[in-house]
């Protein structure tokens, strides 16, 4: 009797557990599989809508996604009593980041929706295409703050989202999704940092643009295929004046004419030690350090001695990438008669527009070359002036995205002298700034003196290993350099075009404070260690041939501050390179691989 009790309870059990498990589980699964798989669909045909740059579309597509998205929000709130377990906790965790996230698209689609058209946007009727090439940006910049002044709102929204985000772990996946995970909260980053921390920069980008007091700008142009500490050669200026929108350029030239309106001092020690017959101090090489502000007043302290100085309001550092970018954008473009072009150029395998301007510049003549480089000044003038003469729709947002692409990468750096803007292009990363970090860091920084432009041939793969011993953490850093072209024809006098050559690099690798020098190899001088910019550093000085290759292989200890337990590893990039290949391995545990073309942080745990 008693056996016969037991079975019909636990009966009675399994019954009223499948009974739970269908009402309270395995509904509302099917229920939320069935309403995910619609937004799926919605979501697709959103980007899609995006695309077509139609605002009231977008707006109309964006409300649908969002009813039917609170739709599937209700059903998913029969699952959240599961939140005690990690795997509930982070399905309702990105639920409700979803929910802000909606909110802060819908905002910020409301608050562009009146001024649609000058950012690209269709609606309805406009005469904006009409106006000028400087009506349209005066326009644009005199309406700006009052598109901005919902991003308080949407910006709230947005750190709502992130702290929902943050919350979920995604180690306790299978790799497949792992990855997703990772990929969407590291594109969610950089939503949050363009929304959260820009936030004080794209609040006063009116004034940035010289909305009631005109603001004057310092272009500097780097050439990132002479790398140097910020990027490359400071091969030219030009000085941007802006009021209320409107642009003029008041001075473009070659920078060597710069240089010749100062008296110049001796050179400092590092180019008298690494450079080659280069005994005094010039504009054109006062780009030093490795930290942009710092090489910024380097570069003051000599342009303050000439004659053409002015007093801007910010300096504005580009390289090449940039202009290639924007060839690829607006197609071929011709200044002075001269046509440049995006193409590759087979007599340099690199795009035709930087074989051209360093045939203009660096050939010999027998006669001689007016504004040799400021054709660079007037080659960026004629682009921004093709960018605004075409409707909004067509260029400007892929023009927006690939300038964003730029300041992240560091091919565009931001320096200004007002305190606050300085701080908030130091919070987004767009200062070029070597950052404070209490964690393991690396940078590691090459200067090419007197190397021609062989960094357009020279390819660069950096391998940075951590190992955990006992207490300490030991690390090793390879950098392995090769050169597979041949020499160019350097014999100036028959009229040679020296691009590849030698590459003579000054290198400088700069690690936590009171980290221990082990061994560094594969430097042709004397290995030197100190500190600068609140790091320690390790510096050496190599050459690489045309047709050859070097490496540099450096190992330390990590101060005993660092700590295996937290352990997590930030890479800070060298602005203007590009193509670098950077892999990363933890304990033999391969953490990255791929090209270094942002700053990473890598986590040893999340």
């Amino acid at each position: 009797m008693k056996r016969k009790k037991s079975i019909i309870s636990f009966l009675i059990f399994i019954i009223v557990l499948f009974l739970f498990g269908y009402i309270f589980i395995f509904k509302p699964i099917k229920e939320i599989k069935a309403k995910g798989e619609k937004l799926l669909v919605l979501a697709k045909n959103l980007k899609t809508t995006f695309s077509k740059n139609d605002i009231d579309l977008l707006q109309n597509k964006l409300e649908s996604f969002s009813n039917q998205y609170q739709d599937f929000e209700k059903s998913a709130k029969k699952l959240f009593w599961l939140s005690f377990v990690p795997y509930g906790a982070d399905f309702k965790n990105g639920v409700l980041a979803g929910k802000y996230l909606i909110k802060a698209a819908k905002e910020a689609v409301l608050a562009v929706s009146p001024y649609a058209d000058l950012i690209g946007f269709k609606k309805g009727e406009t005469n904006f295409v009409n106006l000028s090439a400087e009506e349209r940006l005066s326009t644009a910049i005199l309406t700006l703050d009052k598109m901005l002044q919902k991003i308080d709102p949407i910006a709230n929204d947005i750190s709502l989202a992130k702290n929902y985000l943050d919350k979920i772990n995604p180690n306790r996946y299978p790799k497949k999704y792992k990855e997703k995970i990772n990929l969407i909260k590291n594109q969610f980053d950089g939503i949050f940092s363009l929304f959260v921390d820009a936030k004080p920069l794209i609040k006063k980008l009116p004034e940035i643009f010289g909305k009631d007091k005109e603001k004057t700008y310092l272009v500097l142009f780097q050439n990132d295929k002479e790398r140097r500490a910020t990027g490359g050669f400071l091969t030219f200026y030009a000085i941007f004046k802006i009021k209320d929108g409107k642009i003029k350029v008041s001075e473009s030239n070659d920078i060597y004419s710069l240089d010749e309106t100062i008296s110049h001092p001796k050179a400092p020690p590092e180019i008298l030690a690494y450079h080659k017959d280069v005994y005094k101090f010039f504009l054109r090489d006062s780009n030093l350090s490795p930290d942009v502000p710092t090489s910024v007043l380097l570069f003051e302290s000599l342009y303050k001695k000439s004659s053409k100085k002015v007093n801007y309001d910010g300096i504005i550092f580009i390289d090449t990438k940039v202009l290639v970018d924007f060839l690829q954008i607006f197609g071929d473009t011709q200044v002075s008669g001269i046509n440049f072009s995006a193409r590759i150029d087979k007599r340099c395998d690199c795009p035709q527009v930087i074989y051209t301007l360093f045939d203009i510049v660096d050939r010999p003549t027998p006669y001689l070359k007016e504004n040799r480089k400021g054709i660079l000044g007037e080659l960026m003038y004629t682009l921004l002036y093709k960018a605004l003469s075409f409707s909004p729709g067509k260029y400007w947002g892929i023009l927006a995205q690939t300038m964003f692409d730029n300041l992240k990468q560091k091919h565009v750096l931001l320096y200004f002298t007002d305190p606050s803007l300085q701080q908030a292009a130091y919070k987004v990363n767009f200062s070029g700034k070597i950052v404070d970090f209490s964690g393991d860091y690396l940078h590691i920084n090459n200067v090419n003196f007197a190397g021609a432009k062989s960094n357009m041939f020279v390819k660069e793969k950096i391998t940075s290993k951590t190992f955990f011993e006992g207490e300490k953490i030991r690390r090793e850093v390879v950098l392995e350099y090769r050169n597979p072209y041949p020499h160019s024809d350097c014999n100036l006098e028959r009229g040679g075009l020296c691009l590849n050559a030698t590459l003579r690099n000054w290198l400088r690798v700069y690690v936590p404070k009171g980290s221990t020098l082990i061994n560094f190899s594969g430097s042709e001088k004397e290995v030197k260690v100190y500190e600068d910019l609140g790091k320690t550093v390790f510096e050496g000085f190599f050459r690489v041939y045309p047709l050859g290759k070097a490496k540099v292989i450096i190992s330390y200890y990590l101060p005993k501050t660092i700590k295996k337990e937290n352990y997590r590893l930030l890479l800070q990039k060298q602005p203007g390179t590009k193509d670098q290949q950077l892999m990363v391995v933890i304990e033999n545990k391969k953490m990255y691989e791929g090209i270094f073309d942002t700053d990473k942080e890598i986590k040893l745990k999340e």
